[in-house]
């Protein structure tokens, strides 16, 4: 094996397409321990993407999807010709979550990562009705809404584009705040915002219109208050085919109808 190119470790979903294209790909080029490895390679979906960058948190690794599941934005094209070689000529996007901490009900403080987006959504057929502050200064004093978000870069072509929110470049120092069918004001439809701010939702009314919050595959029951910010001390390195960046995929998605 050439020295130069890099060793790999392949992780796959539970799926039987996935796991079979693991052992296909080991067969070919051999299978490093994932902590030894210089690139993990991940077979899946997003979904799967999105846990495996959050277990290799600050790991110093890399990260490469190839798509073995339904939607596969965050992943590259499943080929296995040449795979060291493509791995080799990626080009690296930095990641860096979002630190959710929710307050809830009882009194309980919870903390959580989110890559794509932390929501607040209704918990029950009453519309929620929440209070945005912006860096200490309140922005929106009443919003009725279903839910609202926070979303990165990356994760601004996943619930965010679905709700209706912008798509953001990966390197764009900005977040995405979007609401989720807003009521009061009914033409209010998001803001932009640098992603050096701290976003603060008051729940109000919490004990009529109970509020879960949501940091990607963390779930916070009846929240009272949650504080969103970009973290400066958690990062994840994803690779992207250099045919296939992810600013190419950024421009190919605006233009799709």
């Amino acid at each position: 094996m050439d020295a130069t190119l890099p060793t790999l470790a392949f992780i796959a979903s539970e799926t039987e397409q996935a796991q079979e294209a693991a052992r296909r790909l080991s067969a070919l080029y051999g299978q490093e321990r994932p902590e030894e490895a210089d690139v993990i390679v991940a077979l899946g979906g997003d979904g799967f993407m999105l846990q495996t960058l959050h277990a290799n948190m600050n790991a110093g690794c890399k990260i490469y999807g190839m798509n073995q599941g339904t939607v596969g934005f965050l992943m590259n094209e499943y080929r296995e010709a040449g795979l060291r070689e493509r791995v080799a000529a990626a080009i690296a996007e930095t990641i860096r979550p979002l630190r959710m901490r929710a307050i809830t009900a009882d009194g309980a403080e919870v903390d959580a990562l989110a890559i794509n987006e932390v929501s607040l959504l209704r918990q029950s057929y009453q519309a929620a009705k929440l209070r945005i502050t912006i860096d200490d200064h309140v922005r929106l004093d009443e919003l009725i809404c279903d839910g609202v978000m926070v979303a990165t870069p990356a994760g601004s072509t996943a619930y965010n584009l679905s709700a209706q929110g912008p798509i953001l470049p990966l390197d764009a120092p900005l977040l995405a705040l979007t609401p989720v069918s807003a009521f009061r004001p009914r033409r209010w439809r998001g803001a932009l915002i640098p992603n050096r701010s701290t976003v603060r939702f008051d729940v109000l009314e919490a004990g009529k219109r109970p509020v879960n919050a949501v940091a990607d595959h963390t779930e916070v029951k009846s929240v009272i208050s949650v504080t969103i910010r970009e973290t400066s001390d958690a990062t994840a390195t994803i690779l992207f085919d250099a045919s296939h960046s992810w600013d190419e995929r950024i421009l190919a998605e605006q233009f799709r109808y």
